[in-house]
Protein backbone atom coordinates (compact mmCIF):
# COMPACT_ATOMS: atom_id res chain seq x y z
CA UNK A 1 0.00 0.00 0.00
CA UNK A 2 1.27 3.49 -1.17
CA UNK A 3 2.49 5.69 2.10
CA UNK A 4 -0.36 8.12 3.24
CA UNK A 5 1.90 10.76 2.93
CA UNK A 6 3.16 10.30 -0.58
CA UNK A 7 -0.60 10.33 -1.83
CA UNK A 8 -0.59 13.70 0.27
CA UNK A 9 1.90 14.97 -2.65
CA UNK A 10 -0.23 16.94 -5.57
CA UNK A 11 1.70 16.95 -9.31
CA UNK A 12 0.72 18.67 -12.09
CA UNK A 13 1.68 16.79 -15.19
CA UNK A 14 1.31 19.33 -18.15
CA UNK A 15 1.53 17.02 -21.52
CA UNK A 16 0.60 13.58 -22.27
CA UNK A 17 3.07 12.77 -24.96
CA UNK A 18 5.94 10.90 -24.38
CA UNK A 19 7.51 12.58 -21.48
CA UNK A 20 3.85 12.93 -19.59
CA UNK A 21 3.51 9.15 -19.49
CA UNK A 22 7.10 8.44 -18.81
CA UNK A 23 6.70 10.98 -15.67
CA UNK A 24 3.73 9.66 -14.64
CA UNK A 25 4.29 5.99 -14.84
CA UNK A 26 7.56 6.88 -12.57
CA UNK A 27 5.66 8.44 -10.28
CA UNK A 28 3.32 6.02 -9.28
CA UNK A 29 6.07 3.44 -9.78
CA UNK A 30 7.35 5.78 -6.55
CA UNK A 31 3.96 5.33 -4.52
CA UNK A 32 2.85 8.76 -5.89
CA UNK A 33 -0.36 8.53 -7.32
CA UNK A 34 -2.17 12.32 -6.78
CA UNK A 35 -1.36 13.52 -9.91
CA UNK A 36 -3.21 14.87 -12.87
CA UNK A 37 -1.98 15.56 -16.46
CA UNK A 38 -3.32 18.28 -18.66
CA UNK A 39 -3.19 17.56 -22.27
CA UNK A 40 -4.28 20.64 -24.69
CA UNK A 41 -5.21 17.79 -27.65
CA UNK A 42 -7.99 15.13 -27.96
CA UNK A 43 -5.93 12.36 -27.61
CA UNK A 44 -2.08 11.20 -25.69
CA UNK A 45 0.91 11.29 -27.84
CA UNK A 46 2.03 14.68 -28.34
CA UNK A 47 4.35 15.05 -31.18
CA UNK A 48 2.81 11.87 -32.16
CA UNK A 49 -0.66 12.93 -32.35
CA UNK A 50 0.39 16.16 -33.75
CA UNK A 51 2.36 14.81 -36.95
CA UNK A 52 -0.17 12.81 -39.17
CA UNK A 53 1.32 14.05 -42.06
CA UNK A 54 1.77 11.41 -44.99
CA UNK A 55 4.75 8.58 -44.17
CA UNK A 56 5.38 9.92 -40.22
CA UNK A 57 7.36 7.30 -38.16
CA UNK A 58 10.52 7.60 -35.98
CA UNK A 59 13.93 7.18 -37.97
CA UNK A 60 15.59 5.67 -34.24
CA UNK A 61 15.13 2.16 -34.21
CA UNK A 62 12.01 1.31 -32.50
CA UNK A 63 13.33 -1.02 -30.13
CA UNK A 64 15.68 1.87 -28.45
CA UNK A 65 13.02 4.50 -28.91
CA UNK A 66 10.12 3.00 -27.08
CA UNK A 67 10.27 2.78 -23.48
CA UNK A 68 12.41 0.72 -21.53
CA UNK A 69 9.27 -0.56 -18.74
CA UNK A 70 7.13 -1.39 -21.62
CA UNK A 71 7.53 -4.39 -23.94
CA UNK A 72 5.70 -4.32 -27.75
CA UNK A 73 5.31 -6.95 -30.49
CA UNK A 74 6.91 -4.67 -33.14
CA UNK A 75 6.42 -5.56 -36.82
CA UNK A 76 8.97 -3.27 -38.16
CA UNK A 77 12.10 -2.26 -37.04
CA UNK A 78 10.90 1.47 -37.17
CA UNK A 79 7.49 2.33 -36.46
CA UNK A 80 4.62 4.70 -37.91
CA UNK A 81 3.26 7.50 -36.18
CA UNK A 82 0.10 5.38 -35.68
CA UNK A 83 1.49 2.65 -34.28
CA UNK A 84 3.63 5.10 -31.74
CA UNK A 85 0.56 6.92 -30.85
CA UNK A 86 -0.90 3.72 -30.10
CA UNK A 87 1.56 2.02 -28.22
CA UNK A 88 1.57 5.56 -26.05
CA UNK A 89 -1.83 4.74 -25.21
CA UNK A 90 -1.48 1.40 -24.31
CA UNK A 91 0.96 2.33 -21.59
CA UNK A 92 -1.29 4.51 -20.35
CA UNK A 93 -3.62 1.69 -20.06
CA UNK A 94 -1.56 -0.60 -19.06
CA UNK A 95 -0.34 1.52 -15.67
CA UNK A 96 -3.94 3.12 -15.28
CA UNK A 97 -3.28 6.63 -15.97
CA UNK A 98 -6.64 7.01 -18.00
CA UNK A 99 -8.13 8.21 -14.56
CA UNK A 100 -5.80 11.02 -14.03
CA UNK A 101 -6.24 12.24 -17.76
CA UNK A 102 -8.19 15.97 -18.80
CA UNK A 103 -7.99 15.85 -22.54
CA UNK A 104 -9.08 19.09 -24.30
CA UNK A 105 -7.22 21.51 -21.38
CA UNK A 106 -4.52 24.04 -22.06
CA UNK A 107 -2.60 25.05 -18.90
CA UNK A 108 -1.72 29.00 -19.44
CA UNK A 109 -0.36 30.11 -15.98
CA UNK A 110 1.60 28.30 -13.17
CA UNK A 111 2.35 30.62 -10.22
CA UNK A 112 3.88 29.98 -7.75
CA UNK A 113 3.18 31.40 -4.03
CA UNK A 114 5.93 31.22 -1.39
CA UNK A 115 3.59 31.35 1.41
CA UNK A 116 2.26 28.53 1.03
CA UNK A 117 4.67 26.57 -1.33
CA UNK A 118 2.02 25.66 -4.11
CA UNK A 119 1.37 26.56 -7.73
CA UNK A 120 -2.07 27.97 -9.23
CA UNK A 121 -2.43 26.73 -12.59
CA UNK A 122 -5.08 28.45 -14.53
CA UNK A 123 -6.56 27.16 -17.34
CA UNK A 124 -7.35 28.52 -20.99
CA UNK A 125 -11.24 28.10 -19.92
CA UNK A 126 -10.04 30.35 -16.62
CA UNK A 127 -10.50 26.75 -14.09
CA UNK A 128 -7.93 27.42 -11.28
CA UNK A 129 -6.58 24.68 -9.12
CA UNK A 130 -3.39 24.52 -6.30
CA UNK A 131 -0.68 21.54 -6.87
CA UNK A 132 2.77 21.02 -5.02
CA UNK A 133 4.83 20.21 -7.77
CA UNK A 134 4.62 21.07 -11.70
CA UNK A 135 6.38 18.83 -14.25
CA UNK A 136 6.45 20.53 -17.81
CA UNK A 137 5.75 17.96 -20.84
CA UNK A 138 5.18 20.34 -23.27
CA UNK A 139 8.14 18.72 -25.63
CA UNK A 140 10.92 20.18 -28.04
CA UNK A 141 8.92 19.88 -30.82
CA UNK A 142 5.90 21.22 -30.06
CA UNK A 143 5.70 25.03 -31.60
CA UNK A 144 5.60 24.76 -35.56
CA UNK A 145 7.60 27.50 -36.71
CA UNK A 146 5.70 29.05 -39.49
CA UNK A 147 7.89 31.06 -42.03
CA UNK A 148 7.27 34.98 -42.29
CA UNK A 149 7.23 35.31 -45.99
CA UNK A 150 5.38 38.24 -47.59
CA UNK A 151 2.11 36.99 -49.65
CA UNK A 152 1.50 34.25 -47.73
CA UNK A 153 -2.05 35.23 -46.46
CA UNK A 154 -3.06 35.87 -50.47
CA UNK A 155 -2.03 31.93 -52.04
CA UNK A 156 -4.98 30.76 -53.36
CA UNK A 157 -4.63 27.11 -53.20
CA UNK A 158 -4.51 25.07 -49.30
CA UNK A 159 -1.31 26.20 -47.50
CA UNK A 160 -0.62 24.23 -44.05
CA UNK A 161 2.40 23.19 -41.66
CA UNK A 162 3.31 19.70 -42.14
CA UNK A 163 2.68 19.41 -37.95
CA UNK A 164 -1.13 20.65 -38.56
CA UNK A 165 -1.39 18.47 -41.86
CA UNK A 166 -5.04 18.96 -43.32
CA UNK A 167 -6.36 15.33 -44.58
CA UNK A 168 -9.24 17.02 -46.29
CA UNK A 169 -7.29 18.18 -49.29
CA UNK A 170 -6.90 15.69 -52.08
CA UNK A 171 -3.39 15.85 -53.73
CA UNK A 172 -3.86 13.42 -56.47
CA UNK A 173 -2.29 15.15 -59.27
CA UNK A 174 -2.06 17.91 -57.67
CA UNK A 175 1.16 20.58 -58.27
CA UNK A 176 2.62 20.58 -54.63
CA UNK A 177 5.11 22.77 -53.35
CA UNK A 178 7.65 21.86 -50.11
CA UNK A 179 9.32 24.20 -48.43
CA UNK A 180 12.08 22.20 -46.34
CA UNK A 181 14.80 19.44 -46.48
CA UNK A 182 14.51 18.65 -42.79
CA UNK A 183 13.56 14.87 -41.44
CA UNK A 184 9.66 15.85 -41.85
CA UNK A 185 10.33 16.93 -45.93
CA UNK A 186 12.57 13.83 -46.44
CA UNK A 187 9.37 11.51 -45.31
CA UNK A 188 6.03 13.94 -46.54
CA UNK A 189 8.11 14.21 -50.04
CA UNK A 190 7.97 10.35 -51.35
CA UNK A 191 4.73 9.88 -50.09
CA UNK A 192 3.24 12.69 -51.70
CA UNK A 193 5.18 12.33 -54.87
CA UNK A 194 3.28 8.64 -55.53
CA UNK A 195 0.32 10.53 -56.31
CA UNK A 196 0.93 14.21 -56.96
CA UNK A 197 1.26 15.57 -60.51
CA UNK A 198 4.16 17.31 -59.66
CA UNK A 199 6.14 18.02 -56.21
CA UNK A 200 8.67 21.21 -56.08
CA UNK A 201 10.76 20.72 -53.21
CA UNK A 202 12.84 23.91 -51.80
CA UNK A 203 16.09 23.09 -50.23
CA UNK A 204 17.94 26.56 -49.02
CA UNK A 205 20.33 23.97 -47.49
CA UNK A 206 21.49 20.56 -48.10
CA UNK A 207 21.44 17.74 -45.84
CA UNK A 208 23.62 14.80 -44.71
CA UNK A 209 20.99 12.07 -45.84
CA UNK A 210 21.59 8.21 -44.98
CA UNK A 211 19.37 5.50 -45.44
CA UNK A 212 17.72 3.68 -41.91
CA UNK A 213 17.56 0.41 -43.66
CA UNK A 214 13.93 -0.28 -42.05
CA UNK A 215 12.89 -3.44 -42.85
CA UNK A 216 10.10 -5.97 -41.46
CA UNK A 217 11.65 -8.41 -38.39
CA UNK A 218 11.72 -11.95 -38.67
CA UNK A 219 9.95 -14.55 -36.56
CA UNK A 220 13.02 -15.21 -35.02
CA UNK A 221 13.67 -11.56 -34.15
CA UNK A 222 9.97 -10.98 -32.52
CA UNK A 223 10.88 -13.74 -30.62
CA UNK A 224 13.48 -12.63 -29.24
CA UNK A 225 12.16 -9.58 -28.37
CA UNK A 226 9.39 -10.65 -26.84
CA UNK A 227 11.95 -12.06 -23.97
CA UNK A 228 13.10 -9.35 -21.59
CA UNK A 229 16.59 -10.56 -21.95
CA UNK A 230 16.46 -9.91 -25.68
CA UNK A 231 15.25 -6.66 -24.99
CA UNK A 232 17.72 -5.80 -22.79
CA UNK A 233 20.20 -7.13 -25.12
CA UNK A 234 19.16 -5.29 -28.61
CA UNK A 235 18.51 -2.11 -26.80
CA UNK A 236 22.20 -2.48 -25.39
CA UNK A 237 23.44 -3.09 -28.68
CA UNK A 238 21.67 0.08 -30.16
CA UNK A 239 22.73 2.13 -27.57
CA UNK A 240 26.51 1.14 -27.92
CA UNK A 241 26.41 2.13 -31.37
CA UNK A 242 24.57 5.54 -30.89
CA UNK A 243 27.55 6.26 -28.28
CA UNK A 244 30.22 5.32 -30.30
CA UNK A 245 28.93 7.58 -32.97
CA UNK A 246 29.13 10.34 -31.03
CA UNK A 247 32.44 11.11 -32.03
CA UNK A 248 31.42 12.34 -35.26
CA UNK A 249 30.54 15.57 -33.42
CA UNK A 250 34.42 16.23 -33.00
CA UNK A 251 35.20 18.22 -36.59
CA UNK A 252 38.48 16.70 -36.53
CA UNK A 253 37.74 13.00 -35.90
CA UNK A 254 37.87 10.06 -37.89
CA UNK A 255 34.50 9.14 -37.38
CA UNK A 256 33.51 12.58 -39.14
CA UNK A 257 35.79 11.83 -42.22
CA UNK A 258 34.80 8.13 -42.25
CA UNK A 259 30.70 9.71 -42.33
CA UNK A 260 31.20 12.24 -45.09
CA UNK A 261 32.68 9.59 -47.07
CA UNK A 262 30.04 7.30 -46.53
CA UNK A 263 27.01 9.92 -47.18
CA UNK A 264 29.37 10.75 -50.37
CA UNK A 265 29.28 6.81 -51.53
CA UNK A 266 25.67 7.10 -51.11
CA UNK A 267 25.19 10.20 -52.86
CA UNK A 268 26.93 9.15 -55.86
CA UNK A 269 25.05 6.11 -56.02
CA UNK A 270 21.55 7.26 -55.59
CA UNK A 271 22.22 9.88 -58.46
CA UNK A 272 24.13 8.27 -61.03
CA UNK A 273 23.97 9.82 -63.74
CA UNK A 274 21.84 12.93 -62.03
CA UNK A 275 25.36 15.54 -61.75
CA UNK A 276 22.49 18.56 -61.07
CA UNK A 277 20.96 16.52 -57.72
CA UNK A 278 24.53 16.09 -56.52
CA UNK A 279 25.73 19.81 -57.33
CA UNK A 280 22.42 20.53 -55.31
CA UNK A 281 22.35 18.46 -52.27
CA UNK A 282 25.95 18.19 -50.89
CA UNK A 283 26.40 19.56 -48.13
CA UNK A 284 29.58 22.18 -47.45
CA UNK A 285 29.42 22.08 -43.44
CA UNK A 286 30.40 18.84 -41.04
CA UNK A 287 28.66 16.22 -40.69
CA UNK A 288 25.92 17.00 -37.97
CA UNK A 289 26.38 20.43 -37.50
CA UNK A 290 22.69 19.98 -38.28
CA UNK A 291 20.64 16.78 -37.76
CA UNK A 292 20.95 14.22 -39.85
CA UNK A 293 18.40 12.58 -41.98
CA UNK A 294 17.87 8.94 -41.67
CA UNK A 295 15.56 7.98 -44.78
CA UNK A 296 15.96 5.09 -47.02
CA UNK A 297 13.35 6.39 -50.23
CA UNK A 298 14.05 10.19 -49.56
CA UNK A 299 17.36 10.42 -52.69
CA UNK A 300 15.61 8.46 -54.30
CA UNK A 301 12.30 10.00 -54.75
CA UNK A 302 14.00 13.03 -55.46
CA UNK A 303 14.90 11.23 -58.85
CA UNK A 304 11.43 11.17 -59.98
CA UNK A 305 10.31 12.50 -63.09
CA UNK A 306 7.64 14.71 -61.06
CA UNK A 307 10.10 15.95 -58.46
CA UNK A 308 12.14 18.99 -59.50
CA UNK A 309 14.45 20.48 -56.55
CA UNK A 310 15.01 23.85 -56.29
CA UNK A 311 18.03 24.84 -54.00
CA UNK A 312 17.50 28.49 -52.85
CA UNK A 313 15.15 30.17 -49.89
CA UNK A 314 11.65 31.19 -50.64
CA UNK A 315 11.18 35.19 -50.09
CA UNK A 316 7.56 35.57 -50.94
CA UNK A 317 4.06 34.16 -51.81
CA UNK A 318 1.94 34.92 -54.65
CA UNK A 319 -1.24 34.36 -55.22
CA UNK A 320 -0.24 31.23 -57.19
CA UNK A 321 2.65 29.82 -56.01
CA UNK A 322 6.55 31.17 -54.59
CA UNK A 323 9.15 33.58 -55.70
CA UNK A 324 12.47 32.04 -54.55
CA UNK A 325 15.91 34.02 -53.90
CA UNK A 326 16.73 33.97 -57.29
CA UNK A 327 13.78 36.02 -58.08
CA UNK A 328 11.77 32.87 -60.39
CA UNK A 329 8.12 32.08 -59.17
CA UNK A 330 6.88 28.49 -59.09
CA UNK A 331 3.38 27.87 -59.23
CA UNK A 332 1.54 25.58 -57.48
CA UNK A 333 -1.59 23.81 -56.30
CA UNK A 334 -0.62 23.08 -52.68
CA UNK A 335 1.52 24.89 -50.49
CA UNK A 336 3.36 22.73 -47.98
CA UNK A 337 5.25 24.27 -44.71
CA UNK A 338 7.95 21.44 -43.48
CA UNK A 339 9.70 24.47 -41.97
CA UNK A 340 10.33 22.94 -38.70
CA UNK A 341 9.90 24.21 -34.93
CA UNK A 342 11.27 26.19 -32.43
CA UNK A 343 13.12 24.28 -30.09
CA UNK A 344 14.87 26.79 -28.23
CA UNK A 345 11.64 28.76 -27.36
CA UNK A 346 11.09 26.28 -23.91
CA UNK A 347 7.97 26.59 -22.35
CA UNK A 348 6.33 29.11 -24.99
CA UNK A 349 2.98 29.11 -24.25
CA UNK A 350 3.45 28.62 -20.59
CA UNK A 351 3.20 31.47 -17.78
CA UNK A 352 5.47 30.36 -15.49
CA UNK A 353 5.57 32.44 -12.32
CA UNK A 354 8.17 31.50 -9.49
CA UNK A 355 10.02 33.38 -6.61
CA UNK A 356 9.72 37.07 -5.73
CA UNK A 357 6.73 37.17 -8.79
CA UNK A 358 9.64 36.58 -11.61
CA UNK A 359 8.32 35.15 -14.91
CA UNK A 360 10.43 32.19 -16.22
CA UNK A 361 10.72 34.27 -19.75
CA UNK A 362 11.78 36.93 -17.87
CA UNK A 363 14.78 35.53 -16.01
CA UNK A 364 16.01 33.73 -19.17
CA UNK A 365 15.88 36.34 -21.99
CA UNK A 366 16.95 35.20 -24.81
CA UNK A 367 18.89 32.40 -23.39
CA UNK A 368 16.98 29.40 -21.23
CA UNK A 369 18.86 27.46 -19.64
CA UNK A 370 18.23 24.75 -16.23
CA UNK A 371 20.34 22.62 -14.13
CA UNK A 372 20.31 19.31 -16.06
CA UNK A 373 17.78 20.75 -18.80
CA UNK A 374 15.04 20.00 -15.69
CA UNK A 375 15.89 22.18 -12.92
CA UNK A 376 15.42 26.17 -12.77
CA UNK A 377 16.79 28.15 -9.77
CA UNK A 378 14.27 30.57 -8.55
CA UNK A 379 11.47 27.92 -9.45
CA UNK A 380 11.04 25.62 -6.57
CA UNK A 381 9.36 22.40 -6.90
CA UNK A 382 8.90 22.77 -11.42
CA UNK A 383 10.63 20.25 -13.31
CA UNK A 384 10.85 20.08 -17.21
CA UNK A 385 11.12 17.02 -19.35
CA UNK A 386 13.41 17.55 -22.14
CA UNK A 387 14.31 21.44 -21.28
CA UNK A 388 17.32 23.24 -22.65
CA UNK A 389 20.50 21.23 -23.82
CA UNK A 390 19.46 17.66 -23.48
CA UNK A 391 18.61 17.10 -27.26
CA UNK A 392 20.22 13.84 -27.57
CA UNK A 393 20.15 11.43 -30.45
CA UNK A 394 17.41 9.37 -28.84
CA UNK A 395 14.44 11.60 -26.83
CA UNK A 396 13.09 8.50 -25.17
CA UNK A 397 16.14 7.61 -23.38
CA UNK A 398 16.57 11.24 -21.99
CA UNK A 399 12.92 11.35 -21.11
CA UNK A 400 13.32 8.71 -18.87
CA UNK A 401 16.28 9.38 -17.13
CA UNK A 402 14.40 12.63 -16.12
CA UNK A 403 11.39 11.23 -14.76
CA UNK A 404 13.43 9.09 -12.54
CA UNK A 405 15.43 12.47 -11.46
CA UNK A 406 12.65 14.12 -10.72
CA UNK A 407 10.57 10.36 -8.68
CA UNK A 408 13.34 10.45 -6.87
CA UNK A 409 13.41 14.72 -6.37
CA UNK A 410 9.75 14.42 -4.59
CA UNK A 411 10.68 11.02 -2.45
CA UNK A 412 13.47 13.13 -0.68
CA UNK A 413 10.66 15.78 -0.33
CA UNK A 414 8.75 13.36 1.19
CA UNK A 415 11.59 11.24 2.76
CA UNK A 416 12.49 14.81 4.86
CA UNK A 417 9.19 16.21 5.05
CA UNK A 418 9.85 19.47 2.70
CA UNK A 419 7.42 21.30 1.15
CA UNK A 420 9.84 23.15 -1.26
CA UNK A 421 13.08 21.85 -3.09
CA UNK A 422 14.53 23.61 -5.65
CA UNK A 423 18.43 23.73 -7.35
CA UNK A 424 21.32 25.55 -6.31
CA UNK A 425 21.60 28.75 -8.44
CA UNK A 426 25.58 28.47 -8.27
CA UNK A 427 25.23 24.77 -9.13
CA UNK A 428 23.32 25.39 -11.68
CA UNK A 429 25.84 28.52 -13.06
CA UNK A 430 29.00 26.30 -13.10
CA UNK A 431 26.91 23.38 -14.53
CA UNK A 432 25.85 26.35 -18.11
CA UNK A 433 29.26 27.37 -18.03
CA UNK A 434 30.57 23.33 -18.53
CA UNK A 435 28.20 22.82 -20.71
CA UNK A 436 28.51 26.20 -22.85
CA UNK A 437 32.53 25.28 -23.09
CA UNK A 438 32.02 21.66 -24.46
CA UNK A 439 29.65 22.75 -27.24
CA UNK A 440 31.83 24.96 -28.60
CA UNK A 441 34.27 22.46 -29.73
CA UNK A 442 31.17 20.48 -31.34
CA UNK A 443 30.75 20.44 -35.92
CA UNK A 444 27.09 21.87 -33.78
CA UNK A 445 28.59 25.11 -33.69
CA UNK A 446 29.65 24.59 -37.93
CA UNK A 447 28.91 26.96 -40.99
CA UNK A 448 25.50 25.93 -41.67
CA UNK A 449 21.83 26.74 -40.21
CA UNK A 450 20.47 24.75 -37.72
CA UNK A 451 17.81 24.80 -34.76
CA UNK A 452 19.96 24.31 -31.78
CA UNK A 453 20.44 28.38 -31.42
CA UNK A 454 18.61 31.50 -29.94
CA UNK A 455 19.04 34.91 -31.67
CA UNK A 456 22.15 35.65 -30.08
CA UNK A 457 23.65 32.62 -30.72
CA UNK A 458 23.61 30.66 -27.92
CA UNK A 459 23.13 26.73 -28.40
CA UNK A 460 20.15 26.09 -26.01
CA UNK A 461 19.21 22.98 -27.31
CA UNK A 462 21.64 20.42 -27.36
CA UNK A 463 23.48 18.05 -24.74
CA UNK A 464 27.44 18.28 -25.97
CA UNK A 465 28.12 14.42 -24.50
CA UNK A 466 27.46 10.77 -24.93
CA UNK A 467 24.11 9.71 -23.31
CA UNK A 468 26.07 7.69 -20.21
CA UNK A 469 27.56 11.25 -18.78
CA UNK A 470 23.73 12.05 -18.91
CA UNK A 471 22.71 9.00 -16.84
CA UNK A 472 25.35 9.68 -14.37
CA UNK A 473 24.25 13.09 -14.34
CA UNK A 474 21.04 12.50 -13.16
CA UNK A 475 21.91 9.68 -10.93
CA UNK A 476 24.37 12.70 -8.73
CA UNK A 477 22.30 15.79 -9.65
CA UNK A 478 20.04 15.50 -7.41
CA UNK A 479 22.75 16.68 -4.81
CA UNK A 480 22.78 20.12 -6.31
CA UNK A 481 18.94 20.67 -4.87
CA UNK A 482 18.09 22.32 -1.44
CA UNK A 483 14.82 21.60 0.07
CA UNK A 484 12.73 23.70 2.74
CA UNK A 485 9.57 24.05 4.23
CA UNK A 486 6.77 26.07 4.58
CA UNK A 487 7.37 29.04 7.68
CA UNK A 488 11.11 30.00 6.67
CA UNK A 489 12.29 26.55 6.85
CA UNK A 490 11.67 26.46 10.06
CA UNK A 491 7.96 25.07 10.64
CA UNK A 492 7.87 21.38 9.72
CA UNK A 493 4.48 22.01 7.75
CA UNK A 494 3.10 18.62 5.59
CA UNK A 495 1.77 19.26 2.72
CA UNK A 496 -1.22 21.15 2.28
CA UNK A 497 -2.94 19.06 -0.75
CA UNK A 498 -3.36 21.01 -3.71
CA UNK A 499 -7.36 21.07 -4.77
CA UNK A 500 -9.40 22.50 -7.57
CA UNK A 501 -11.19 25.29 -6.82
CA UNK A 502 -13.78 27.04 -9.05
CA UNK A 503 -13.73 29.11 -11.72
CA UNK A 504 -12.72 32.68 -10.49
CA UNK A 505 -13.29 31.29 -6.50
CA UNK A 506 -9.54 32.19 -5.18
CA UNK A 507 -7.16 35.48 -5.28
CA UNK A 508 -4.31 34.84 -7.06
CA UNK A 509 -1.33 34.07 -5.21
CA UNK A 510 1.41 36.38 -7.33
CA UNK A 511 1.04 39.88 -5.46
CA UNK A 512 4.44 40.88 -6.69
CA UNK A 513 4.74 42.83 -9.95
CA UNK A 514 6.80 40.56 -12.83
CA UNK A 515 9.72 41.66 -13.83
CA UNK A 516 9.62 42.64 -17.48
CA UNK A 517 11.50 40.46 -20.29
CA UNK A 518 15.00 41.84 -20.89
CA UNK A 519 16.26 43.12 -23.71
CA UNK A 520 17.00 40.75 -26.72
CA UNK A 521 20.42 39.33 -26.19
CA UNK A 522 21.05 40.10 -22.61
CA UNK A 523 20.57 38.08 -19.91
CA UNK A 524 18.42 38.74 -16.54
CA UNK A 525 19.65 39.09 -13.50
CA UNK A 526 20.20 35.85 -11.52
CA UNK A 527 17.81 34.70 -8.80
CA UNK A 528 19.40 34.29 -5.46
CA UNK A 529 18.94 31.15 -4.36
Amino acid sequence: MPDKKKNELSVAIIGAGLGGVAAAVNLKRAGISSFTIFEQSAGPGGTWWDNTYPGAECDIPIAFYAYSFKPHDWARTHASQAEIQSYIQSAIDDYDIGPNLRFNTRVTDAVWDDQRHLYTLTTAAGERMTFNVVISALGLLNVPRYPDWPGLERFRGPKFHTARWEHQHDLAGKDVIVVGIGSTAAQVVPAVAKIAGKVTMFAREPAYVMPKNERDLTADERKRLGTRWGRLRERARLFWNIERGMSVRNPDSKRQKDTRAAFMRYRDQVFQGRPDLIEKLTPDYPFACKRPVGSTDFFPALTRENVEVVPRAVVSVTPDGVVDHAGVEHRGDVLVMATGFQPWNFLANLNLVGRGGRRIHGVWGDEPDAFLGIQVAGFPNFFMLYGPNTNYFCVTFMLERQAEFIARALKRMIRTDSTAIEVRRSVMDVYNRWVDRALSRKTLEGNCNNYYHTATGKNVVTWPWRGTVYLLATRIGGLASFTRRVGEDKTRTRFEPGRATAKGSAPHPATAKPEAAPAPGKKAEALDA
